[in-house]
């Protein structure tokens, strides 16, 4: 009965320090605010641009969120409706896609300047 005892603890404890570790780690990445929820599996996600064809975007910052583009990896590149769009990572494409239209007038305004 004591050695079922004891591993029953040691089992528990195995999964405590598993529990914390994990914590730990996702501390340990924390992401400025503008990408807060992303996962790290987007993170690692290494095809985060797409060819454009479309009018160039000239803007070195973030239309959505102010960054300084590249300061967090490879900006996301797409094109919307002839438009190339740069934007600092995904969370910001959602934020993008809630109202496009104001975001493509930023970045044409900054490509007139």
């Amino acid at each position: 009965m004591k050695k079922t005892i004891q591993y029953a603890l040691l089992a528990v404890c195995a999964l405590g320090v598993v529990a914390l570790s994990t914590k730990l780690t996702a501390a340990d990445t924390a992401m400025p605010s503008c990408c807060s929820g992303m996962g790290m599996a987007m993170m690692s996600d290494t095809n985060t641009s797409v060819n454009t064809n479309g009018v160039p975007d000239l803007l070195t910052t973030c239309p959505v969120s102010g960054e300084k583009l590249g300061e967090m990896g490879k900006p996301l590149v797409f094109t919307y409706k002839d438009q190339e769009v740069k934007l600092c990572c995904k969370s910001c494409k959602k934020d993008f896609d809630k109202d496009p239209e104001k975001y493509i007038k930023l970045i044409r305004a900054a490509d007139k300047k």
